[in-house]
């Protein structure tokens, strides 16, 4: 097979994993926008970050397939992967709670950004 080809299935099997990539988070920041925490990681409950952590983890495992696939296709890293994890964890005590920060999250990926 070509390069040429290999490459184009490369860069649609990262398309697909980019989709189910913001599927997942959509959905978990919609439940988060409901009233589930834990998404953000701003509480120290074990009990809450279990209850996200299977969540938190398909994301970081897509995350990192999707940028190996973009090392791979020479793109720059998956920037939504890279905001979202930057976004995650202990904030000033004035910042938005979680609730409002998915509904600001969903906001942003709805206007396609």
């Amino acid at each position: 097979m070509a390069k040429p080809d290999r490459l184009a299935r490369l860069d649609a099997q990262r398309e697909d994993l980019e989709t189910d990539y913001r599927e997942t988070l959509i959905a978990a920041l919609e439940k988060t926008a409901a009233g589930s925490l834990g998404l953000f990681d701003r509480t120290p409950d074990r009990r809450v970050r279990a209850a996200i952590a299977p969540t938190i983890d398909a994301l970081t495992e897509i995350g990192t397939d999707i940028d190996s696939m973009r090392e791979r296709l020479m793109l720059e890293p998956f920037a939504l992967h890279r905001d979202f994890f930057a976004a995650r964890g202990p904030v000033s005590a004035s910042a938005v709670g979680e609730q409002k920060e998915a509904r600001l999250w969903l906001d942003r990926l709805k206007a396609g950004l």
